[in-house]
């Protein structure tokens, strides 16, 4: 397979929502038209079935690890490394077998910063834990990691694509966050706790 058909395959593989298809596979609602009507695990799990909501993690994290993971080892140069993270995760938030319309990026993201460095998905992933166990709010957590990642990324390659893509994956993430941060600002984001009033239209 050439570069640029790894590319567009890799799109079409971010394409694919776990929260979609695990949510029909287990006959619950579609994620689209609850809570916040983000297609993620979150969402999922306010369904209340934390089997659904794990396999939408790890399905989710897992396709944007497979993309990256595979294009280094098919020994890509690292201007096609850094375009193959730009398909999967473009494909996850905006998917064109769902109109494009995706999710937030969060397990895709740490998929492929994984698959990029386990040092850098593992870095990302204690900066997600560390803020969640203090503040216990999901959408933080995943700004704070967000956040974070490109001065982890430049710590370890330095300056270069890769650490640039990084950076550009952060903040399309950061950006999907937006209505997240104007809750945030005004305090009326839900918390993980309160999963009952987050499961509310609008919230």
């Amino acid at each position: 397979m050439s570069e640029w058909g790894f590319i567009v395959a890799a799109y079409l593989l971010g394409s694919i929502s776990f929260g979609i298809v695990v949510s029909r596979a287990f006959g619950l609602p579609d994620p689209r038209t609850i809570g916040s009507g983000n297609p993620g695990a979150t969402n999922v799990l306010r369904s209340g079935k934390k089997a659904a909501a794990a396999l939408t993690l790890l399905g989710d994290a897992a396709k944007g690890w497979l993309a990256v993971w595979l294009a280094q080892r098919l020994g890509f140069a690292p201007a096609y490394v850094a375009l193959s993270m730009v398909a999967v995760f473009g494909g996850h938030l905006y998917p064109v077998f769902y109109g494009f319309k995706g999710g937030k990026g969060v397990a895709t993201a740490f998929g492929i910063l994984l698959a990029l460095s386990p040092w850098l998905g593992l870095s990302v992933c204690a900066a997600w834990l560390l803020t969640f166990a203090v503040f216990r709010v999901s959408s933080l957590s995943a700004l704070v990691a967000a956040a974070l990642s490109p001065v982890f990324a430049f710590a370890l390659f330095g300056v270069g694509l890769l650490s640039a893509t990084v950076l550009a994956l952060a903040l399309a993430l950061i950006w999907r966050h937006k209505s997240n941060i104007r809750k945030l600002l005004d305090g009326t984001e839900a918390g993980f706790s309160k999963s009952k009033t987050a499961s509310k239209p609008g919230q």
